[in-house]
């Protein structure tokens, strides 16, 4: 996990005057942040290779020691995240010098997504969509617990490895068919979601993580195993109700 930092003249934005705002780039693992400096500076004056202004003068001198400082809280933020062993991306690091709350995690958003469904019950949700959110999020728990030993995970950290992963776990320790995993992505793509909705997160990983559905054949009854349901007692009148039903649909057929 490298940290790179550089300056660059952003020079869609240029003054009237002429002057071109310098801005910090940061790029850790394929992910990169831009953020303005606050500075603008004459490009004939700028040194693209010592990602410096050049010149002796008392402003570049200034100028000069707030870019070595932009850097240095840059580098100071990254190694304090990477000493605590917690999974951290370049946002966590911009998030830290804007003075944004810290980034929230998944299973957080996960329980404020449950606690919506539930509130809404008959009202929009059935019963069976809380409980199959609800076993989703479960699954996603004891997966961050097996494989990251940590009780949550940040949201801006979940990445194609940490959704990959998650898809392995589940095939593995729970021995799920392709389709049952898909179920189970299908939710957490759905409280990622909202989590954009929530401006706590800017993308979802899963426009780049795709899971395909598996074409099924639907497996018809034989007539032994008809006659063995017709034969069957059921006490409860209701069940007994549709099994007539269905049984007089059946001769029609036949």
């Amino acid at each position: 996990m490298r940290l790179t930092i550089n300056f660059l003249l952003k020079k869609a934005r240029k003054k009237t005057n002429g002057e071109i705002p310098i801005y910090v780039r940061f790029t850790m693992n394929g992910k990169r942040v831009e953020l303005s400096t606050g500075i603008y500076v004459n490009p004939e004056n700028w040194d693209d290779v010592g990602q410096q202004v050049k010149g002796r003068t008392e402003r570049t001198k200034i100028i000069n020691n707030h870019l070595d400082s932009v850097q240095s809280e840059i580098l100071d933020y990254y190694n304090q995240l990477k000493s605590l062993g917690h999974e951290f991306s370049v946002m966590t690091i911009k998030k830290k010098l804007l003075n944004i709350e810290d980034s929230k995690e998944i299973l957080y958003v996960f329980d404020y997504y449950l606690n919506s469904i539930k509130s809404k019950l008959n009202k929009g949700y059935a019963k069976n969509t809380y409980r199959n959110y609800k076993t989703s999020r479960k699954r996603v728990g004891e997966f961050i617990k097996y494989k990251y030993k940590k009780d949550d995970f940040p949201l801006d950290a979940i990445d194609y490895k940490f959704l990959d992963a998650f898809d392995v776990f589940l095939k593995q320790k729970f021995k799920v068919n392709q389709n049952t995993a898909w179920n189970f992505h299908k939710h957490l793509r759905r409280v990622l979601d909202v989590a954009i909705s929530m401006d706590y997160i800017i993308k979802n990983p899963y426009e780049k993580y795709k899971v395909k559905l598996e074409e099924t054949h639907r497996q018809f009854l034989t007539l032994e195993e008809l006659e063995r349901i017709e034969l069957k007692p059921i006490e409860i009148r209701r069940l007994d109700a549709v099994r007539d039903i269905s049984y007089r649909s059946i001769s029609v057929y036949l």
